[in-house]
Formats: structure tokens, C-alpha cells, sequence
């Protein structure tokens, strides 16, 4: 999933930012709130991890214009504000989720993982064909033998798990797995895709190319 991380505090921004894509998520960092605000409406992200102390514009003021656009992305406010009034402020401002400086990254992964799967994931053990997803724990099984996949192959695998029979373009897998600073060869995405499909169809599932348009995840036994 792709995550923007708001955050002027470098050592925290980074932290975050290495956390999340140790989980396979594609992460951008931006230090400000004219920043921010310039990647959310140019770049769709399923959630936005946000400070509220900024030096330009504050996070307030990025979230209100957030949904002003009718954007549905998640966000998680941070903030060291911890007065109820500004919690009460971000919620009824269209924030989902709050944690207040300092936290444990124990509990900043937990809600990062409860939101993504609000709108994106289907809940609970997953079983397509011989195939049984376990969400929470990260496993997956082919008829129940284990099946041992990368961080970036599970990232995919959720793409197609969160959007059901629809033919996923190369350059939409591209946006939702890599940063934008992160270099890519121009075979990249094949190179996951076949990796993904080989080990999966022993439970007969398998991932189709559709020639000019991307790939397509389906059943064989369907």
C-alpha cells in the first residue's frame, strides 16, 4: 500500500518511514504541510501518517483541505498536543485515528495495520481456491503447505486481494509498491508478478496477463 509520511522531526520521520517499508508498504516522507498537500492531491495514498505541528501550514489545515476534496484516505494524526480539545479538533475534522508524542511503534504499526485494513482488505482468513490467507499473521497456504513470500510479494499479493477481479496495470503496481525516489528496472514488476504467480498456483490460483493492460488475479478452478 502506498503510505505518505508527514512529519518535520527528521529522526522520527525516518524511523517511520523505514518501519513501514520493512512492512512492504511504498512510503513517501515530506517535511511540510505545503508539501503534503501537494503530494495528496496529486498522488492517491491509502493512508496519510500526519503531524500536526508544521512549519508552514499545520496538519489541520492539511486534513481540512483533505476532505474538502472528498479524499477517503486514512489518517492518523501525531501530534505531542495532548489537550482534548485538539483531538476532538482532528476527529471532527475527518481524522481516523490519533496517537499522541511520544508513542510505542508497537502501537503506531497496530493502528497503521487496523486501518489499512478498514477500507482495503478483506477481514479475517482469506481462502480463494486452494489458497488460505491468513491477514493478521502474514502467512499464506497452498493446500495447506506454507508458502514462503518476500515482504514485496505479500505487498503485491494484497494489492490483488483488495481489488477483485480487476485487471491491475503495470504502472498502478509500480505506484503502489515503490517510492518515488526508489529506482526501478524497466522489468521490475514482471520480474514480481512471476515470482508471486509461480509460487501461488500450486493453489490454484493463478496471475493472468491481459497483453496491454496489466494482470489479472483469478481462479483456475473458477
Amino acid at each position: 500500500m502506498r503510505i505518505l509520511v508527514v512529519e518535520d522531526d527528521s529522526l522520527l520521520a525516518a524511523g517511520l518511514t523505514s518501519l513501514l517499508a520493512r512492512a512492504g508498504h511504498a512510503v513517501d516522507q515530506v517535511r511540510s504541510g505545503s508539501q503534503a498537500d501537494g503530494a495528496l492531491r496529486a498522488t492517491d495514498y491509502e493512508l496519510l501518517v500526519l503531524d500536526i505541528g508544521l512549519p508552514d501550514i499545520d496538519g489541520f489545515e492539511v486534513l481540512r483541505r483533505l476532505r474538502q476534496r472528498r479524499s477517503e484516505t486514512n489518517v492518523l494524526v501525531l501530534t505531542a498536543r495532548d489537550a482534548v480539545e485538539d483531538r476532538v479538533r482532528g476527529l471532527d475534522l475527518g481524522a481516523d485515528d490519533y496517537l499522541t508524542k511520544p508513542f510505542s511503534l508497537n502501537e503506531f504499526e497496530a493502528r497503521v495495520r487496523a486501518l489499512l485494513r478498514r477500507t482495503t482488505l478483506p477481514a479475517g482468513p482469506v481462502v480463494v481456491g486452494g489458497l488460505t490467507i491468513d491477514m493478521d499473521a502474514k502467512r499464506v497456504y497452498a493446500n495447506g503447505a506454507a508458502l514462503e513470500l518476500t515482504v514485496r510479494e505479500w505487498a503485491l499479493l494484497e494489492l490483488f486481494l483488495a481489488r477483485p477481479g480487476r485487471v491491475l496495470s503495470k504502472d498502478y503496481i509500480a505506484q503502489k509498491l515503490f517510492n518515488y525516489d526508489e529506482h526501478q528496472a524497466p522489468n521490475t514488476i514482471e520480474v514480481y508478478v512471476s515470482r508471486l504467480r509461480a509460487k501461488i498456483e500450486a493453489g490454484g490460483v493463478r496471475i493472468r496477463t491481459v497483453r496491454g493492460f496489466g494482470y489479472l488475479w483469478d481462479s483456475l478452478n473458477a
